[in-house]
């Protein structure tokens, strides 16, 4: 059973940058951990933090001053920390809420290897942390999973009914049904986000692109319609797996849910309209223009995920970076039409906006490989 599941989930793929983007430096004098990509930031930690299953992760914590909510973000799985660090501080300071990421088992400088259970272990050593070292409350605590990261994130958020709320960029159903059009839940596939989902009781927002060439819509069709919780969706027209953050509605629509979490629950119910209304009026924005299949019922294997295996490990910071000028871009047009970042519901214009073609994924399922 054990090499099965093994098997199936090395076909999966975890991807981790090669070699990794970044190396950690402890300064001789402080004795600070600092990655040596970026100088040090006074409200930004770099950690390492131990796992149940003995390995060691890395983990950055970026403070903000006025926050009241804690992001625990799982990053995609062809990326690390040194990938990810602009943009985590970027998303802290328009977000005001403190951020907590981490390498999986495997990935950049965390040892290990990866595996589904290993990725389990490390959300659990970093939501920990966020308890023991910094104080955070489940109640105030924000899981943020993206594409391969929706598996530990709602592996967690199943097991913690008190959570604030949930955020799944690009998530998956499961393992298998990413490659494969199964109409029932194997006992060896992985990440089964199907079978959780309707077991997290907080709110849950979905992000997805409507034109995701490696995780269909889909799949985050199918989650929505199985949250115990609904908020308001953001299907992305035109949206690719890992450029949505460069689209204007991203990081309006995100604040507008954290903004909406943060109330007290009374207060989020009679404000937000019924799911019912919502479903009568999102024509509109649904990613599926006519009746779609399901996941679970499409004809074919997708075959996307088999395109970029000879792409170059080193061309994945340079787009990353491409990316954060863009989302900095998109960041600071909203900030010059207003005062401030709280500001940025009452303005609208930024939505025409279109971003430039969607490029390749870094948080790709590439190649199916056997193990």
């Amino acid at each position: 059973m054990g090499g099965v599941t093994s098997s199936m989930a090395a076909k999966f793929a975890f991807f981790p940058p090669n070699p990794p983007s970044y190396k950690l430096i402890t300064d001789e004098i402080t004795g600070l951990l600092t990655f040596n990509t970026y100088p040090h930031r006074e409200n930004v930690e770099i950690l390492k933090l131990p796992t149940r299953r003995t390995t060691e992760i890395v983990a950055i914590y970026v403070r903000h001053p006025m926050a009241t909510s804690t992001l625990l973000y799982s990053h995609g799985n062809a990326a690390d920390l040194g990938q990810m660090y602009e943009l985590f501080v970027e998303l802290s300071i328009h977000l005001r809420v403190n951020l907590m990421g981490y390498d999986y088992s495997g990935y950049g400088q965390s040892t290990g290897k990866p595996s589904e259970q290993h990725t389990y272990a490390d959300i659990e050593a970093a939501y920990k942390c966020l308890e023991e070292s910094y104080g955070a409350k489940q109640e105030d605590i924000i899981l943020y999973g993206q594409s391969v990261g929706s598996g530990p994130t709602l592996d967690l958020a199943a097991r913690l009914p008190h959570l604030r709320a949930v955020v799944l960029h690009s998530p998956i159903l499961s393992g298998l049904r990413v490659m494969y059009p199964v109409k029932r839940t194997y006992w060896f596939d992985i990440y089964k986000n199907i079978d959780k989902i309707p077991l997290v009781g907080c709110p849950v927002l979905i992000i997805h692109g409507t034109s995701d060439e490696v995780v269909d819509c889909s799949h985050g069709k199918q989650l929505w319609e199985l949250c115990k919780e609904k908020y308001e969706p953001l299907w992305l027209k035109g949206g690719n797996h890992c450029d949505l953050e460069l689209y204007p509605e991203y990081i309006k629509h995100l604040k507008k849910f954290i903004v909406t979490v943060e109330r007290s629950p009374s207060q989020r119910h009679s404000s937000r309209r019924s799911t019912d209304q919502f479903e009568q009026s999102r024509r509109s924005t649904d990613c599926f223009e006519g009746s779609r299949k399901s996941t679970d019922r499409r004809e074919k294997p997708r075959q996307s995920i088999d395109r970029h295996e000879k792409k170059k490990s080193h061309d994945h910071k340079s787009n990353n970076i491409n990316k954060l000028d863009k989302l900095r871009i998109s960041f600071d047009y909203m900030d010059r039409s207003r005062r401030s970042v709280d500001c940025i519901e009452k303005s609208r214009k930024s939505v025409d906006h279109q971003p430039e073609r969607a490029r390749k994924s870094v948080d790709r399922l590439d190649r199916i490989r056997v193990v």
